[in-house]
C-alpha cells in the first residue's frame, strides 16, 4: 500500500511512519521540519527502499496538491501539526494557520485527487484525520473515575492548542459529509515513549532530572492524564485507517491515568534505580504556577477500537515508562543536539490581563 504520512518528522508521526515501512508499505514522509521536526527520528527506516521524504508545508496548496498526485496514495494520514499547549498560549497565530488551514489546504489537494480516481480507486482511498483527547475539554472526577472520554463526547477546547484541532476535525468531518471522502478521524491520549521533544512532560522530566536540574511541576501536579505508550498508538492508527468505519471517530487510549506528580515521581525512582545517585531524584521536584485554563482531567474510554477493531495496548504505564527511560539514557546522540533548540525553560506563561 502507498501511504502518505503528514508530521512524518514529529513525535507520534515518526513512530508511525517506522511501523508502517516495517510492515512493508510504501511511505512518502512530509514535514516542514520546524523545531520539533527531526529526520534523526526516522534514522532507522531513512535507507529503505519503500521510504521516501519530502519537505514541504501542509499550508501550501500548489505543494500538497503536487505531492498527492504525484505519489498517488491510497491512504493519507495526516498528523502535521502544532501540537504543545503551553506554545499556544503565547503563539496561537501558528496554530490555528498549521492546524485549521493546514488541514483544510490537505483536505482539498486529497479531494482532487480522489475525485479523479476510477470506481475501485475512490472505494479503496483512505485519509485518516489524527487529533486529541483535548478537543472534549476537561473532564470531573477522580483518578479511575467512570467518567471517560467517549466518541460521542461533545467538543470543549480550553486552549488555542485544542481549539485549533476541535476545528480540523469538524472540517474533516464535513469534508466526509459534503463530498462522501472516505474519512476516518481518531482522538487520542497523551503519548510517550522514544523520539519525544524534550519540551513535554515526560521527556523534559527525563532529561533535567538526569541532568540534576530541578523538576517542574503545575500546581499541585493533581491533573491527572491517560498515557498512550507511542508504539501502541502508532499500530492503533494503522488498524484505523485499514478498517475503520467511514465517516466514524475511533478514541485511542492507553487505559492508563496517573497524576503528573506520580508520573514525575515514577520517572525519578527508574532513574534512580538505574542511575544511581547521592540525593533521590525527588528531592528536585517544584511546584509552579499552574498553566493558564489548564484541564483538570483526560481519560479515553477505548471500548469501540477495542471491541470493533481488536486493538489493545501492548504496554502499561510501568512498563512502557522504563522502556522510555532507557531508551533516554541509551540515545543521547538524538536529545543532545535538540538542547540548543530548547532547554527547558518555562514556556506558555501569560501576563494577567494580556490580550495576545
Amino acid at each position: 500500500m502507498k501511504i502518505i504520512v503528514t508530521g512524518g518528522a514529529g513525535f507520534i508521526g515518526s513512530a508511525l511512519v517506522r511501523h508502517l515501512v516495517g510492515e512493508g508499505h510504501v511511505v512518502q514522509s512530509i514535514d516542514l521540519l520546524t523545531y520539533a521536526g527531526n529526520l534523526a527520528s526516522v534514522k532507522l527506516v531513512e535507507n529503505k527502499s519503500n521510504y521516501s521524504f519530502l519537505q514541504a508545508d501542509i499550508r501550501d496548496a500548489a505543494a500538497m496538491k503536487q505531492a498527492v498526485s504525484t505519489f498517488q496514495p491510497d491512504r493519507i494520514m495526516h498528523l502535521a501539526a502544532e501540537s504543545h499547549v503551553d506554545r499556544s498560549i503565547t503563539g496561537a497565530a501558528d496554530f490555528i494557520s498549521t492546524n485549521v488551514v493546514g488541514t483544510f489546504t490537505l483536505l482539498e489537494a486529497a479531494r482532487a485527487y480522489w475525485s479523479g480516481l476510477d470506481s475501485h480507486g475512490k472505494d479503496s482511498f483512505r485519509f485518516l484525520h489524527v487529533s486529541t483527547d483535548e478537543v472534549y475539554g476537561s473532564l470531573g472526577g477522580e483518578l479511575g473515575s467512570d467518567e471517560l472520554f467517549r466518541e460521542d463526547t461533545p467538543y470543549d477546547p480550553s486552549s488555542p492548542y485544542s481549539a485549533s484541532k476541535a476545528a480540523s476535525d469538524h472540517l474533516a468531518k464535513a469534508w466526509h459529509r459534503t463530498y462522501g471522502m472516505p474519512i476516518v478521524v481518531s482522538n487520542c491520549s497523551n503519548n510517550y515513549g522514544p523520539y519525544h521533544f524534550p519540551e513535554k512532560l515526560i521527556p523534559l522530566t527525563i532529561l533535567n532530572a538526569l541532568a540534576g536540574r530541578e523538576l517542574p511541576v503545575y500546581g499541585k501536579g493533581e491533573n491527572i492524564r491517560d498515557w498512550l505508550y507511542v508504539e501502541d498508538h502508532a499500530r492503533a492508527l494503522d488498524l484505523i485507517a485499514a478498517k475503520g468505519r467511514l465517516g466514524e471517530t475511533y478514541n485511542v487510549g492507553g487505559r492508563n491515568e496517573r497524576r503528573n506528580i506520580d508520573v514525575v515521581r515514577r520517572i525519578c525512582t527508574v532513574l534512580d534505580e538505574l542511575v544511581p545517585v547521592e540525593q533521590p531524584r525527588e528531592e528536585l521536584i517544584r511546584f509552579v504556577t499552574d498553566r493558564p485554563g489548564h484541564d483538570a482531567r483526560y481519560a479515553i474510554d477505548a471500548t469501540k477500537l477495542e471491541n470493533e477493531l481488536g486493538w489493545r495496548a501492548l504496554e502499561n504505564f510501568d512498563t512502557g515508562i522504563e522502556k522510555t527511560v532507557k531508551w533516554y539514557l541509551e540515545n543521547d546522540w538524538w536529545w543532545r543536539p535538540l538542547q540548543g533548540t530548547y532547554d527547558g525553560e518555562r514556556l506558555g506563561l501569560v501576563a494577567v490581563g494580556a490580550k495576545s
